[in-house]
């Protein structure tokens, strides 16, 4: 019911859902935090029991047990991790699910993560979802949950190695703002804007926004706080960086096989592999 997002098994989307197993694929090559994947399996069986909310005590030791090795494995007593839904079928080339289920940043302790994943398993049976499912004329999807060391982001990012808007296959956008990404998902800030043209990796946009507000970490979780003044209007991203993203960008293209679409977050001047799926919206 468990598998570690570095071992092979969690390469198989019907165990792991999309995005862990999108993520599994990537990461002996890519910088993608550490983590393992409670799979559809366990979730299963905690849907043949609805009447009892609550995470089965089987899998309850086994996330207690993977918390901390994980903890272990860097050091950490308790590790601040991110806890997010994958579904079968999520991230895939016909339908994203973006922001259909659920996802918790910066929890900390077992019963953190633990309480987590019982509220990921029950989006699942959200009415939006099911909504979702209908418009897209789609049947029920079972749910795994990742849970993944949590980067500390100083900025973050989502980029498309085509340009969703115009279709142009030569260039890569790049949509980045300060803080974790929840902002710049969710829409809650107007981020910075960077074109790349994939041949040569120059920069041929940089919009500059007003930003106003940014997702932080707090003791426990997150929150939306103003973006200090000085930093509304000051670059995100150097020349350097956005190059560094596109030839990511570009890199997973032709790994995965189709465009992409990613979420990565700067800790330092280090990169990071958040997401990885492919563009649904592109034409032609």
């Amino acid at each position: 019911m468990l598998v570690w997002l570095d071992h092979a098994a969690c390469q198989d989307v019907t165990r792991v859902g999309g995005k862990a197993a999108n993520l599994s694929r990537l990461a002996s090559v890519y910088r993608v935090p550490p983590g393992f994947c409670l799979t559809t399996e366990a979730y299963a069986a905690w849907a043949q029991g609805r009447d009892n909310p609550t995470v089965p005590t089987a899998a309850r030791i086994l996330v207690r047990t993977a918390y901390a090795a994980l903890g272990e494995r860097y050091h950490l007593e308790e590790p601040r991790v991110a806890v997010r839904s994958s579904a079968v079928g999520e991230d895939g080339q016909n339908a994203s699910f973006a922001g259909q289920y659920e996802t918790y940043l910066n929890l900390v302790g077992a019963d953190a993560v633990v309480e987590a994943i019982g509220r990921c398993w029950a989006s699942a049976q959200a009415e939006r979802v099911r909504t979702y499912h209908q418009q897209h004329g789609l049947v029920p999807t079972l749910l795994a949950v990742l849970v993944q060391q949590l980067v500390a982001a100083d900025m973050s990012l989502v980029a498309f190695s085509a340009n969703p808007v115009t279709n142009d296959r030569a260039e890569v956008v790049i949509n980045a703002s300060w803080g974790l990404g929840e902002s710049v998902v969710s829409g809650a800030v107007t981020p910075d804007t960077y074109i790349v043209r994939k041949d040569d990796l120059s920069l041929t946009t940089c919009h500059i926004a007003d930003k106003q507000c940014m997702t932080v970490m707090a003791s426990h979780g997150v929150k939306e706080v103003p973006i200090p003044l000085p930093m509304r209007l000051q670059q995100t991203l150097s020349e350097a960086q956005a190059s560094e993203v596109a030839q990511l960008a570009c890199t997973l293209e032709h790994h995965m096989g189709w465009p992409v679409d990613i979420e990565c977050a700067y800790q330092g001047d280090t990169l990071y592999l958040l997401q990885c799926r492919p563009i649904s919206t592109l034409h032609g």
